[in-house]
């Protein structure tokens, strides 16, 4: 199973990688060096930052004398735009990677309105939620940045952007754990270095980027025979 599995990837040709997570988990980070290092390694990537707008409809709230997003719009009003800002984000990104040819990199994607969703307490909007994003193909490769709450919000407390409650980032962690794609997601520790989870992630899209066999090579294996993909070193981004 192992063997046919390294084959297809192989053969395969990379179209969509997705990172996704809780807020603080490093996604942005991650999925810029990731597009930087494909780049690099000679399958040209494109970065695409999925994002739902909450970030800025939280500092509209705030200088409108509102304390977050939610009390500025509602919790239903928060989801409709969230769910319609990152429906036409993915939409745009797909749509950029047709056009071009390109491996779309995206930070954040479908099932990170899902458990918004859920993070929210708006469970019932979820199925309808689902049906305007089926739209969507699932990426290859789907890395799931795991980090403990605790140190997820350190960190967003640290970078001084924004902010979001422990509740939420519990509850979006638990989200992520309890959704029915969780199986088909790759789980990256990213409460390591940024460059240790650069390794781990780079070390699993190995299988991805190798050649595909040609009639010569098929008939002197050793004539096709590469080196294994360098990947070369990225400078992290501020």
């Amino acid at each position: 199973m192992a063997r046919s599995t390294r084959a297809r990837r192989g053969r395969a040709r990379l179209r969509a990688v997705a990172l996704i997570g809780i807020d603080g988990s490093g996604k942005t980070t991650q999925a810029h060096r990731l597009a930087d290092a494909l780049t690099a390694a000679g399958r040209p990537a494109t970065y695409h930052r999925n994002a739902g707008g909450r970030r800025w409809l939280g500092r509209l709230a705030h200088r409108l004398g509102r304390p977050d997003a939610q009390r500025l719009v509602g919790r239903t009003g928060l989801l409709v735009v969230e769910s319609a800002l990152r429906w036409l984000a993915i939409a745009a990104a797909l749509l950029g990677r047709l056009v071009t040819g390109r491996v779309a990199v995206m930070d954040r994607y479908s099932v990170c309105q899902y458990v918004s969703i859920r993070a929210h307490g708006g469970h019932r909007w979820e199925r309808l939620a689902r049906i305007a994003y089926r739209i969507f193909p699932a990426p290859q490769v789907t890395f799931l940045l795991a980090v403990d709450p605790a140190e997820a919000y350190r960190r967003i407390e640290q970078r001084g952007t924004d902010h979001e409650s422990m509740r939420y980032l519990t509850a979006a962690d638990a989200a992520y754990r309890a959704l029915p794609e969780y199986p088909t997601f790759v789980v990256v520790d990213a409460g390591r270095p940024p460059e240790e989870v650069s390794r781990q992630i780079q070390a699993h899209l190995a299988g991805w980027l190798a050649a595909p066999a040609t009639p010569a090579t098929a008939a002197d294996p050793a004539a096709g025979r590469r080196p294994e993909v360098e990947w070369l070193p990225v400078q992290a981004r501020p």
